[in-house]
């Protein structure tokens, strides 16, 4: 897979884990506490994201890049619905909360607090550009079947609320924004396009700090005693971005490298936050989803480096 890439890769994990080491260090010291954090998940979602899709996009139009773009969003809904087939068929629990829990832990990487940090590290802003895709279709599948999943309904019950998230959240919205400025080549004044600049810049920094304040509190005894945690995190950090790999390969002449790459840099991210966020809501196993959460983004500095340098080898 050439040590070179392997190094490089591993230079910039290392990088976020660094970062995730200060939040850590500041649940420890106790100079942030849960509501803080939590002020800082509403920043960095609400108004750092769009922002960061939308400097992304500030670039001029091309006819082959909206076509890149394109197939990007086919390739990812494509696998996404190839994960959430397996998830459905092979993830297996005997206590409905704990398989539904494995089940969207299978399916949903984290792959814009984790995957866009590391996407902009390695890749650049063509990384950022095409990982936005995988961001918008994790937005509206987990707004779909994740949500049914986890409320035990059918998607033919969704309601309009509920499709209303679908099509407006930050992700979404922030893409909205941005593509019509990319499709007309608009440049944004610089009194708008600094401030831009200088929230998309906190996404790596504020979404490490969080991560790791999360992580010192996490709990891996209910992962450690559910042999369907195994699986679901073999699947999702190493079988699933390798099967990407894999798929992508009789293409690499035909596509564009850095869209291959990035979509797998996103599908090797470890567990969504968003598993806990959804079992605390609808009442599934929270301690499962929490330990997953945390015990996937630890092995993922262990995991990512090999897949992503097999992938800059090969595609």
């Amino acid at each position: 897979m050439g040590f070179e890439n392997l190094s490089i890769v591993a230079t910039q994990v290392g990088v976020l884990f660094a970062l995730m080491a200060v939040g850590f260090a500041c649940r420890r010291l106790k100079l942030l506490d849960d509501a803080a954090v939590k002020g800082l998940v509403n920043v960095l979602v609400l108004i750092v994201t769009p922002c960061l899709v939308i400097d992304c996009f500030q670039r001029p139009f091309t006819p082959a890049q909206l076509a890149t773009l394109g197939r990007a969003f086919v390739l990812v809904a494509l696998a996404h619905a190839g994960l959430i087939a397996f998830a459905t068929a092979f993830i297996r629990h005997r206590a409905a909360d704990s398989r539904k829990v494995l089940q969207m832990a299978t399916v949903f990487s984290n792959a814009g607090f984790m995957g866009i940090p590391l996407e902009q590290a390695i890749f650049g802003a063509d990384g950022v550009f095409y990982g936005i895709v995988y961001v918008v279709v994790f937005n509206i599948l987990v707004w779909s079947w994740g949500y049914c999943l986890m409320r035990g309904l059918s998607v033919r019950a969704l309601g309009r609320a509920q499709l209303r998230t679908i099509c407006i959240n930050p992700g979404t919205v922030g893409f909205a924004v941005g593509l019509p400025l990319f499709l007309l080549s608009v440049r944004l004044p610089t009194v708008v396009a600094a401030p831009v600049g200088f929230l998309a810049d906190l996404n790596t920094p504020l979404a490490m700090l969080v991560i790791g304040y999360y992580l010192a509190g996490a709990k891996f005894g209910p992962v450690l005693h559910c042999r369907g945690a195994y699986l679901a995190a073999f699947v999702r950090l190493v079988a699933y971005p390798l099967a990407l790999v894999a798929a992508l390969y009789p293409f690499r002449h035909a596509l564009d490298r850095t869209m291959m790459l990035t979509i797998v840099t996103a599908a090797s991210a470890p567990v969504a936050a968003m598993t806990t966020m959804f079992a605390a809501q609808y009442g599934r196993d929270v301690d499962l989803s929490v330990g997953l959460v945390s015990a996937t983004t630890l092995l993922s500095i262990f995991t990512m480096p090999p897949v992503i340098a097999l992938a800059m080898a090969v595609l």
